[in-house]
């Protein structure tokens, strides 16, 4: 067991240690404010306090872990052997840079706390995070710190204990659009009918009709497909339907029709299926409840994870709303048009709620592949190379890779063809 001497123990500590030896490195571990405890220990061992005790394996600790609230940090961020940090440590400490304050700040999200400017949809932009404007946000460095604290730690104890977890691939399809034509009923049908002739999208008019006529396969079901390709190359995935009212934000088929229902029962046949909740769910606690329980009634089984409309995160409230509503697993934490780590991690961690400071009991899955952010990418096989990209990063601190897809961005053959180039992922990059 790795024991840890500190001079103070705190929540932030705690989890933040947890995350990296626990979750990342699998390690054993356990803390102490006793000197005589700390001495009298056999095994690996770390002081992480402002000053060494003797010459044992230190870390010179920053003040974040032992503070509460939010306060204004000015961060510095330098290069350590090619890979980004800050909160350097000064010469004594065995590490050149505090990893488990920095590794705190972008997990528990410090940056959101902060004054920033939302988007019109509420949500915080990549371009106001540290890792945008410093160029790290390709690269889960929580991860990749960890992995080079580990190296130092096997250069000094030898009887270290570790055990490497693999490296992982899920898919998430998000399915806010079950089906572009079919299904949505004799008015919504003629209204959209009309509006496709009033904007000359004779194309759609075409497709529409051919659809209501059965001549056609709506575009969206591309469900079949879907469970062919995941059961073809063995891939873990989890399916993410929309069962909400009709709104400004939320367009899906009505939760009244026969037809959605049945679509949804046959895909929790194959799949896990969980919610992906509506634009207006993200405010009003009682219909978040609301639009789980229902989707429950359809697949008769607990629904425990979660996807908020346009990955939507306003943190902490959305978090506490989600436990509120008992979720025990969101898949929000990402950014819709830019690819990368927003927490800086490709492990899953719990959520740490800082005006609370309190880990909270909902576990945080970390995507970082958008396929909207893939579709800014002109060519099919720069967007292969960069997918390629983020797997080498990941599989190299033997993390989640967790990429997230639309039925209705793969059902899209107009400028594309996507299932095609979905299809090419998963057979490079499958477990």
């Amino acid at each position: 067991m790795l024991l840890i001497y500190t001079h103070k123990i705190t929540p932030r500590l705690t989890y933040i240690m947890r995350h990296i030896f626990v979750n990342i490195l699998g390690m054993e571990l356990d803390f102490t404010t006793k000197v005589e405890e700390f001495i009298k220990h056999t095994g690996p061992k770390i002081t992480y306090t402002k000053q060494p005790l003797q010459n044992e394996f230190f870390i010179r600790s920053n003040e974040l872990l032992f503070e509460q609230g939010i306060n204004d940090i000015q961060l510095s961020i330098a290069d350590w052997e090619g890979t980004p940090c800050f909160f350097s440590t000064g010469e004594r400490s065995n590490l050149p840079y505090d990893i488990f304050a920095a590794s705190f700040f972008l997990i528990a999200r410090y940056e959101e706390y902060l004054p920033h400017v939302k988007d019109i949809h509420g949500r915080f932009s990549p371009k106001d995070s540290i890792a945008y404007q410093n160029g790290f946000l390709q690269k889960p460095v929580v991860d990749i710190w960890a992995y080079k604290l580990l190296e130092a730690l096997k250069e000094r104890f030898d009887d270290l204990s570790y055990k490497i977890k693999g490296f992982d691939f899920i898919s998430v399809l998000d399915v806010a659009t079950s089906h572009c034509y079919a299904n949505r009923g004799i008015v919504r049908g003629l209204v959209g009918l009309l509006m496709d002739l009033g904007t000359f999208k004779l194309k759609r008019v075409v497709d529409r009709i051919a659809v209501g006529l059965n001549r056609k396969k709506d575009p969206y079901d591309n469900y079949e497909e879907l469970i062919s390709l995941h059961k073809k190359y063995n891939v873990k995935c989890n399916f993410f339907f929309q069962f909400a009212d009709y709104s400004k934000y939320d367009k899906n088929v009505s939760t009244n029709s026969i037809r959605f229902k049945s679509l949804i029962k046959y895909v929790a046949d194959y799949a896990p299926v969980s919610l992906a909740a509506s634009y207006s769910s993200f405010t009003d606690l009682e219909l978040l409840k609301k639009e789980k329980g229902n989707l429950e009634e359809i697949i008769n089984r607990p629904v425990n994870s979660s996807k908020m409309r346009y990955n939507r995160v306003d943190v902490p409230e959305t978090y506490r709303n989600l436990i509120a509503a008992e979720f025990t697993d969101d898949y929000t934490m990402g950014y819709t048009y830019e690819l990368g780590f927003r927490a800086g991690t490709c492990t899953t961690f719990q959520f740490y709620d800082i005006p609370l400071e309190v880990k909270q009991p909902i576990k945080v899955h970390p995507f970082s592949i958008h396929d909207y952010a893939l579709s800014k990418i002109k060519k099919d096989e720069v967007v292969l190379q960069q997918v390629r990209k983020l797997v080498k990063e990941v599989k190299q601190v033997n993390g989640t890779l967790i990429v997230m897809f639309s039925n209705e961005l793969l059902g899209n053959k107009d400028e594309r063809d996507w299932m095609s180039l979905y299809g090419e992922i998963l057979k490079e990059h499958h477990v």
